[in-house]
């Protein structure tokens, strides 16, 4: 199974960013063989829109689940027509993340915020 986290920067040892649609990039790991890649966000600059963008580049990559600390609702409309769940992260290190959805300690995200639309938050 590949999950994605957004990310500050290309490091497993930045910690989780606590944007989804303007992260600046997505860890893609393989919780199988623990592959791990980073993919650019390129909706992150986006004027409009980044989180439906950002949350199709994360379908795209084949991941199963999205570890992220918070989720607008466009993006995760469109996150969950693909059958992708998303789960709460619990702190920002990413390492505590992976290691706490292994263990099935991590939460699905329930509260699905309206999404900033154009005020830059999300």
């Amino acid at each position: 199974m590949k999950i994605a986290i957004p990310t500050e920067d290309k490091s497993m040892e930045k910690g989780v960013c606590m944007s989804f649609g303007r992260a600046p990039y997505f860890l893609i790991y393989d919780m199988e063989t623990g592959e791990s890649m980073f993919a650019e966000n390129s909706a992150a600059n986006s004027r409009g829109g980044a989180g439906i963008k950002a949350a199709q580049a994360v379908v795209d990559t084949g991941a199963e689940a999205l570890l992220t600390p918070r989720c607008g609702e466009n993006a995760a409309g469109v996150i969950q027509a693909a059958n992708l769940k998303i789960y709460k992260t619990m702190n920002d290190s990413i390492q505590d993340n992976i290691d706490a959805f292994k263990s099935g300690k991590l939460s699905l995200l329930d509260e699905i915020h309206a999404g900033f639309h154009g005020k830059g938050g999300e």
